[in-house]
């Protein structure tokens, strides 16, 4: 399997995360777990069975991140080119569909927080974008119709 590139600070997001569900939530669960249990009859609590689901949904969140940070590989800051986009980049696009300049950071899935101004590399027009120049201008597929951008700078 490739591995996926992830930037330094989505990186350590990721691993501040999963330090505060390992040694927070965890043992929160464990004794949620414990109280719920000395309530008596397993087959008819509620709440046992509501905090078995609460935990199974944790540890499945533990077990991604660290899947994720295991088949990860870090671009460094210092690697992000102004030539190309990249991993790591800051545009600015123009999208000729209305006219838009729009400035967008391109970040791994785990990172996309469009609120932010950031998209996926793996988003429709983060993909797009990619490997492109500035000057340089792609379409991507939308549910509205193909749109045009035009890269015009790239920074870091």
């Amino acid at each position: 399997m490739a591995k996926k590139q992830i930037s330094r600070s989505g990186a350590e997001k990721l691993r501040k995360e999963l330090e505060e569900l390992i040694t927070v939530r965890r043992p929160e669960m464990a004794q949620k777990l414990k109280e719920a249990r000395s309530q008596g009859d397993l087959s008819e609590n509620a709440e046992y069975d509501e905090a078995k689901n609460e935990q199974a949904i944790m540890e499945a969140q533990i077990a991604e991140i660290q899947a994720t940070l295991n088949n990860s590989e870090i671009v460094d800051d210092d690697a992000i080119s102004v030539d190309e986009v990249g991993l790591g980049s800051i545009i600015k696009l123009k999208n000729y569909s209305n006219g838009k300049i729009e400035t967008l950071q391109i970040v791994s899935s785990n990172e996309a927080n469009f609120a932010e101004h950031k998209i996926s590399d793996e988003s429709p027009i983060g993909a797009g974008a990619m490997k492109k120049k500035v000057g340089d201008s792609f379409m991507i597929e939308a549910p509205i119709g193909e749109l045009q951008f035009e890269i015009l700078e790239i920074s870091k």
